[in-house]
């Protein structure tokens, strides 16, 4: 069986993307847990997660002992394992598009990644409050994803995921939607309803579900909880 190492949940982005695609998919796995102690050499997530990937991050998939690491190679490793999941869109002009825009979100968007991470159990929209008005970048960083989701929909139908039936590209920008929810940051109706579809979708709830059940305070992901 396939093997997925993650960290956190509440936290950990990059992690809940592969996961979300396998289990929206119904592709059977197994999920290993490693719990973000610290980002240190010799901590147990640094040596629990270098073992396997010499870069020693997350998520980290394990096919036979063979291991894939990074968010997009897993997913790619994914579709070409299980084509009959369809998991990038089947058009081709619309699966180039997909990649485009999965391509993007895994090399930009810094500002908002940064100044906005990602925390699923919280609500912060005084910090997002703060953010969005001294923040040109995160300003800038919701603009590009309103505008992109905003045409992808309307080609899509509207009511849609971002090409029609959920596919990659709406597992890699659930990240997103739990940041702009988290942080309160402004969107249209349109881009907040697909927000609440994203976060209804079978996988995304899941994973939402066990976030909120973590009950796991990892100080270097949330500084502000500790200042006076």
């Amino acid at each position: 069986m396939l093997k997925l190492y993650i960290a956190n949940k509440n936290y950990s982005s990059w992690s809940m993307r592969p996961w979300v695609v396998l289990k929206q998919a119904g592709i059977p796995f197994e999920e290993v847990m490693v719990r973000f102690d610290s980002l240190e050499e010799g901590s147990v997530f640094k040596n629990t997660v270098t073992a396997l990937n010499p870069l020693g991050t997350v998520p980290v998939l394990v096919d036979d002992g063979f291991a894939v690491w990074d968010s997009l190679a897993i997913a790619e490793y994914l579709a070409d394992k299980f084509p009959e999941k369809n998991l990038w869109p089947q058009d081709r002009l619309a699966r180039a598009r997909a990649r485009s825009i999965c391509a993007e979100m895994h090399a930009g968007f810094t500002a908002l990644r940064s100044s906005c991470t990602m925390n699923i159990e919280a609500s912060l929209p005084e910090v997002g409050a703060i953010v969005w008005r001294d923040n040109p970048g995160v300003r800038a960083n919701v603009a590009r994803i309103v505008a992109m989701w905003t045409e992808l929909l309307e080609q899509a139908g509207g009511d849609k995921f971002l090409f029609g039936d959920f596919s990659i590209a709406d597992a890699y920008y659930a990240p997103v939607c739990m940041r702009l929810r988290t942080y309160a940051l402004p969107v249209t109706p349109l881009i907040s309803a697909y927000i609440d579809r994203v976060c209804a979708a079978p996988g995304v709830k899941a994973w939402i579900a066990d976030a909120l059940e973590e009950h796991d305070f990892v100080v270097f992901d949330e500084p502000y909880r500790l200042q006076p």
